[in-house]
Parts: structure tokens; sequence; C-alpha cells
């Protein structure tokens, strides 16, 4: 059996496939790879998960994640079965900026989130991405590839990830510079995916015109300043052609395929969270005060509740979320989010009786559940904090702060090598490697039964693949 060339640095294959609005960097020169399986995409997908893992801040709030995957999983039931299921991350930055990669991961921003006017926008960037890892554009080029001065912009690309001083920002810029020499071998790709992602958008029961609209977006010129998108696009020679041959194709529809129906209550919910929580404070005030007059002003009084609990204006905070609670009674997310703002600023009562009505309205919100979880600790009722907090992490298996909870509630019961286990477990996943080691070692000392032998077996598997992006 062959060698898989993709397995002998993990780091540098992943990097490979740092993408930017779907541009893939391929092999340096004189490197060829062969034929490149299905196998050996799924390994270098898994490798390329797992870096993304280690050096981008995710959003795990299940209101947003879940809203992203629904719509993966609208446009994935509408196309032919694909050898990979869709795996899908939400990366907390203001770029505006999708990616996909092999094996079917694909990675959104939040700026892309506060970008877009309505779904369809947002399916229409998701849907070009997803016809790049169905056509299997990267696997191709790797196969095919003979690049030059690939090296210096790994290199810097090594940097932007491992440096930690430009974040994925820094990635795009990267990426800039070396574009110019790769956009002979992207073109003929990208119109692919434009064709075969408007099927998949239309299919799937979308407004074609939100593919139209997004890339309308992408290509305005406020949109290709500073850190907002990457700089290339701006000088893309294909961009615009490729808009008029979106609407041309459009122009050919039905008239129902053409004037369809859009429901945007589910995504102007998502995005008051986002711009709220993750968006820049004083555009955001400005955006929820123009808001309070309107259609959707119990949600603007939620996005300021939260905005100014985030600046810590706690009595700004406590009075926007009481008109959002008189304004919405029960409106879960208003509850939840007024539940949290109480429970970690200081009323835990009250805080703790808002989180266990929102988890009564609707049991499948993670974070209303995790809050819930630390409430029902702080009443020393661990045991039903455990297993709320077990549903938590079969759902959000890789949240620090869900871990160093979940650590406290078992270091409280007494169960001291659970506690030190999600300890290590918390430190691996906020990327403290000068933690994991302390704690692991702890508990392999307390480990005694073959079952805990296991559970710190498995810790020391992900510890093992996810080390290898630190150095």
């Amino acid at each position: 059996m062959r060698k898989r060339p993709i397995l002998r640095n993990g780091l540098t294959w992943a990097l490979l496939c740092a993408l930017s609005l779907s541009h893939c960097l391929l092999p340096a020169q004189g490197m060829t790879w062969g034929e490149f399986t299905l196998k050996d995409e799924k390994e270098l997908g898994e490798k390329f998960n797992v870096l993304v893992r280690s050096r981008m801040p995710l959003v795990e709030d299940s209101e947003i994640k879940d809203y992203v995957t629904d719509i993966v999983n609208r446009m994935a039931r509408n196309m032919p079965p694909q050898p990979f299921p869709f795996t899908v991350s939400v990366v907390q930055d203001n770029a505006v900026n999708a990616f996909a990669c092999p094996g079917g991961y694909i990675f959104v921003y939040t700026g892309l989130l506060l970008a877009m006017r309505k779904e369809s926008e947002v399916a229409g960037v998701i849907a070009h991405e997803m016809g790049h890892v169905t056509q299997r554009h990267i696997a191709r080029r790797i196969e095919n590839s003979q690049l030059v001065g690939i090296l210096s912009v790994l290199g810097a690309l090594a940097g932007a990830f491992l440096g930690g001083q430009g974040g994925p920002a820094a990635i795009t810029g990267a990426l800039a510079a070396g574009q110019a020499a790769m956009l002979g071998y992207s073109r003929a790709d990208e119109r692919e995916s434009d064709q075969v992602g408007m099927s998949y958008l239309t299919r799937a029961g979308y407004s074609p015109q939100g593919m139209v609209g997004a890339f309308e977006i992408l290509s305005r010129k406020q949109w290709l300043t500073g850190r907002e998108i990457p700089s290339y696009l701006s000088t893309h020679p294909g961009l615009t052609e490729r808009v008029q041959d979106m609407k041309a194709r459009i122009s050919l529809m039905t008239a129902g395929q053409q004037n369809r129906q859009e429901d945007n209550a589910r995504f102007l919910r998502v995005q008051t969270l986002v711009r709220a929580r993750y968006g820049d404070p004083q555009p955001a005030e400005i955006f929820f005060a123009d808001r309070l007059q309107g259609p959707n002003r119990c949600m603007a009084l939620m996005g300021r509740g939260i905005l100014a609990s985030r600046q810590n204006r706690v009595n700004d905070a406590s009075s926007a979320f009481a008109e959002a609670l008189a304004c919405a009674p029960d409106e879960e997310l208003i509850i939840r989010e007024a539940g949290r703002f109480h429970y970690t600023k200081g009323d835990r009562n009250k805080g703790a009786a808002l989180l266990q009505r929102a988890v009564s309205i609707n049991k499948n919100d993670i974070f209303a559940l995790f809050y819930h979880a630390r409430s029902l600790a702080d009443s020393n009722k661990n045991n039903e904090a455990v297993e709320y907090m077990k549903d938590v992490l079969r759902k959000v298996p890789e949240d620090s702060e869900v871990h160093d909870a979940m650590a406290h509630i078992y270091g409280k019961s007494g169960r001291m090598f659970l506690a030190n286990l999600h300890m290590a477990y918390s430190a691996l996943y906020a990327n403290r490697e000068n933690r994991i080691k302390q704690f692991m070692d702890k508990a392999g000392a307390l480990a005694k039964t073959p079952e805990e032998k296991n559970a710190l077996a498995r810790f020391e598997k992900r510890y093992n693949d996810r080390k290898q992006f630190w150095k």
C-alpha cells in the first residue's frame, strides 16, 4: 500500500487547504501526488478541521450554529448522495468570509452573517462553497498541480495561523500576496461552483437571487477595505462577469423560481444575536437604536441588552432586558438572554428562574441548558446538574467553558478523577498547553478502573492530535 504524503506533515498539508472564499493552496513546485483518493481527502479534511479548531475562536451557541447547519442540511438533502457528511463550524471573526475544505468541512464567519441582508444570500455563499466540495476541485488540483512560488505563501500562512498576531484576517492578507499567480488555476473552478451552487440553492427552495445578492455585496467597495473581505476580490477580473452570468441564468428560470417568497424571521433573529454578542459595539448600538420603533423592536431591545451587558453597563442592560421581556414575554431567546444576564451579573435567583423557563420552552437550546445546569449546581443539585451538562457536552464536546463547569460540579461531588479530566479537556480546547499536563497527570494518578483508564487514553489521543499544531 502506498504511503499518503498528506499524513507525513499534518501542519503543512492542513495549511495547503487554508481557504479564503474558496481559493486553496497547492503543493510547491516539484511535488506531485498522483491519485488523491476519497480516503486521502477525508484524512486531509480531518487534519485541517483540527488545525482550525486549535487556532480560531468558534461559536458554539446552538441558536447560531444550528441555524447555519440547518441551511447546509437543507441544501444537502436536495443534492446527489455525497461520500462525506457536511460538518459546519461558525468562526467568530468579523471578516466577510466562508470557506470549505476536503471531507465536507464548512466554515462560516460571523462577519458573513452580519454582512448579508437575507437568508438566501447566506445560503448562496454556502452553496458556492458546497459546490467546491462536491466537485472535488481541491482533490483534482492536488493531483495535477505544479505551482511556482507557493512556499512563500505557505510561510506567510504558517505565521498567520501559528503566530497569533493577525488571526484569521491575516490569512486573507497572506493569500492576497500570492493570489495573482493562482488566478489562472481557479477561475474554471469558481464558475463551476457558481453553477453547481445555484442548482443546490434553487433545489432547496431558496430564491436564486440570493447568490446574486451575496456576490454583489461582496463586490461593493465598502466591503473591500481593511479586514472585512480578502482584498484580491476587489480586482478579481471575473467577479462582475460571474454575477452577470448568474443573472442570465436566472432569467431562464420559471417565474415561480425567480419570485420565490422569503421568510427571514430566523435569519434576523440570529443576526441580532451575532451583532450584539460579536459585532463592533458602536455600529451595533446605532443599528439597534434605529430599529426600536419598527416591527423588530423586541429583538432590538434584546440586542441592546446583550450589548450593554457585554460592555458591563449593568443598569442599561437590566432596563433593556426588562423592556424586551415586556415586549415579547413568551420569546424563548429573549428569556434565555435575560436569564443569562441576571445569572452572570449578580441576581442568580432571578437568572435561574428565567433559565429554567427557557429550558421548559426549548429543551434543545444548549446555551440555556448550560446555564440552567450551572444554576442547579449552585443549589447543590449536583447529580441533576451533571445530567444536563452531559446533554450539553454531547452537542458541544469541544467547548472549554462547558468542560470547566463540569469539572467544578464533579469536584463539588468529590469525583476527582472526572474533575481533573474535564479540567484537562478545558485547557485543551482553550489551547492552554501549559496547563494540560498538570491536570492530565493528576487524572492519571487517580485513574483506577478500566473505564477511567480508557477515558484518559481517549483524552491523550485528542491531545496528541491537536498539539502538533501548537509547535
